[in-house]
């Protein structure tokens, strides 16, 4: 038996700025907000709605996003990012811009960029996390 990858966690200055725009960046939606988080989920989470009493069924349900307010800033790189990647049928510079055009910004963690098949940005409080080559799988 294995457990569930349920979320991942972001700790952040504005908890409720950071969630609106990795909601935009993703297409995915708010599920529950409060003073202290702001749950992402996919958008077909509301169709899956409720509870899920099958094991197999929950365990294939994807993983959530919780941005939670802390009083520290960043101050290194993280340990921890995100992979994003578009489909092949998707114009991967286009979705570039788009990052660019909400706020991210592009940024050197020592990638070769020469060799490197992704992108490395950080969103508006410098999370970093990478956009990578165009995938089918």
């Amino acid at each position: 038996m294995a457990l569930k990858w349920y979320t991942t966690v972001v700790d952040c200055a504005d908890h409720r700025a950071q969630g609106r725009w990795w909601a935009q960046v993703l297409d995915w939606m708010v599920a529950f907000e409060t003073e202290d988080e702001v749950v992402l989920v996919p958008q077909h989470a509301r169709e899956e709605g409720g509870p899920v009493t099958d094991l197999g069924a929950w365990m294939r349900r994807g993983q959530g996003l919780v941005f939670v307010p802390v009083p520290e800033g960043k101050a290194v790189k993280n340990r921890l990012h995100l992979d994003l990647a578009p489909h092949s049928s998707q114009d991967r510079d286009a979705e570039i811009q788009r990052l660019l055009d909400l706020g991210a910004t592009q940024v050197d963690v020592g990638q070769d960029p020469a060799r490197a098949t992704w992108t490395v940005f950080a969103d508006p409080e410098g999370n970093e996390f990478c956009v990578l080559s165009s995938r089918d799988q």
